[in-house]
């Protein structure tokens, strides 16, 4: 008799924690991802401000089930569905037959109609996202200090967030950090202390989603780490080296996007109902409406809570759809009465906003300052997988707090312009007096 064939698309939180809770069923698994490593993505920030590595956070996918003999793992990009022949069809012309389907395939970035300005204030999702910011504004600061024109000088040394969620309060906070660090001895031409750190918010209030108190709590903490926080007020235009906020242009050369995001293209492989953002409309068993046996988990679908709001689309709530999804399965192919509808158990809300500093809605209870701060450290050091991992972060973390030393400050994938224009030596011109040779626009991205 063949083995069941379950096909599993997106190795994120949900797809590998269903994986792992569908170990002993007998069935055949294939897990599909377009990268070959899963993401610990609540940590990705702290490689675009060069306290960890890509490593640290970041597993093959293979080494992951390399012990399980009834996981394949295939690296591409999935392009649509046939729902007859029951099919996942693969970018190259290939195709996955499968029994049962499940789709993880996460959410990217959205800028609600303007996605012409991505190119100027990049988002951050994956690993080359975090390479890249990293990038920018480390480059940033090295362009600064062989800048000679003071308003070009003053827009390179001014760094936008636009968003003021969990993700925009800690890249604007370890900005500051970054700032106000050790590194500024480093310099010779600037001083980078004098840096403007802008966190754009349009709502009335940063943290929309935790408690007021704890809302407040990050502003102040973001004021007395010299972060100005413009909140009220859309962002209304972005180019390469200014942005608008409601009629007041701001010169920056460096803009990152943390203000929205919108799901994967699943939706239109499947013809299903989505919301606004794109997210698959599932059932309460997290199953698609008119494709029996397809599941769609995390962040590509909405589904509501008992009180009629919707689940959020965090990590927590992805593992426990993938947790819920593989006892429905196990529970299908065993021939048992089914699951009761998918409950999500809110697990509660943390967010760091810098050194001895973090805020922390457990539901029961809520924290702030240093003791928040290292609940949150302790958090997340639990969830990473393996021990390297656990050292390596810990020591990372241990390394910066001490010492105020960034290990990852690396420039990396740096961009034709760049380097066809750098010359040489900086301080050997800057002698010399020969004319200012640096591109005009430093985010300039097209290798990476």
């Amino acid at each position: 008799m063949t083995a069941h064939r379950i096909v599993v698309v997106g190795a994120g939180f949900g797809g590998t924690t269903l994986v792992n809770s569908l170990r002993g069923t007998g069935a055949e698994i294939t897990l599909i991802d377009r990268r070959n490593h899963h993401l610990f993505q609540p940590l990705l920030y702290q490689v675009a401000t060069a306290i960890l590595s890509p490593a640290d956070i970041a597993w093959p996918i293979r080494r992951l089930f390399r012990d399980r003999s009834d996981v394949t793992t295939v690296m591409g990009e999935v392009v649509g569905l046939d729902k007859i022949a029951k099919t996942v069809l693969m970018a190259g012309g290939d195709s996955v037959p499968y029994d049962m389907l499940v789709i993880a395939t996460g959410a990217t970035h959205a800028y609600f109609g303007h996605d012409d300005w991505a190119g100027n204030a990049p988002g951050l999702k994956t690993v080359e996202d975090a390479v890249n910011i990293r990038r920018r504004i480390l480059s940033a600061f090295e362009q600064a200090e062989i800048e000679r024109d003071p308003d070009r000088r003053k827009a390179l040394m001014t760094f936008a967030v636009i968003g003021g969620g969990p993700t925009g309060v800690e890249l604007a906070g370890m900005i500051a950090e970054i700032r106000n660090g050790p590194i500024a001895r480093e310099f010779r031409n600037i001083d980078i202390r004098n840096a403007r750190v802008l966190l754009l918010e349009a709502g009335a209030r940063l943290l929309g989603t935790f408690r007021e108190s704890l809302s407040n709590y990050a502003r102040r903490a973001l004021d007395h780490r010299g972060v100005e926080v413009l909140t009220g007020e859309p962002v209304t235009g972005c180019e390469t080296d200014r942005i608008a906020v409601g009629k007041r242009i701001i010169p920056c050369c460096t803009v990152l996007w943390a203000a929205g995001v919108k799901a994967s293209k699943a939706a239109e492989w499947l013809g299903a109902p989505a919301d606004k953002a794109g997210r698959i409309a599932v059932s309460d068993k997290l199953e698609v409406p008119g494709w029996p046996g397809v599941f769609a988990i995390g962040d590509t679908t909405t589904c509501k809570r008992a009180d009629g709001r919707p689940v959020p689309g965090v990590a927590p709530a992805a593992k426990q759809q993938g947790k819920f999804v593989a006892r429905l399965i196990r529970d299908r192919l065993a021939g048992k009465p089914e699951s009761k509808p998918f409950v999500y158990r809110d697990q509660g809300s943390l967010a760091t906003i810098g050194k001895r500093a973090a805020v922390i809605d457990f539901v029961w209870i809520t924290m702030t300052g240093w003791l928040a701060w290292w609940m949150w450290g302790a958090v997340h050091i639990l969830f990473l997988i393996g021990s390297r991992s656990r050292f390596s972060v810990a020591w990372g973390w241990l390394w910066v707090h001490v010492r105020g030393q960034r290990n990852a400050r690396l420039i990396t994938l740096m961009s034709p312009a760049w380097e066809s224009a750098t010359p040489m030596s900086h301080q050997s011109n800057l002698r010399a007096g020969l004319p200012q040779l640096l591109p005009s626009d430093p985010s300039d991205q097209r290798h990476v």
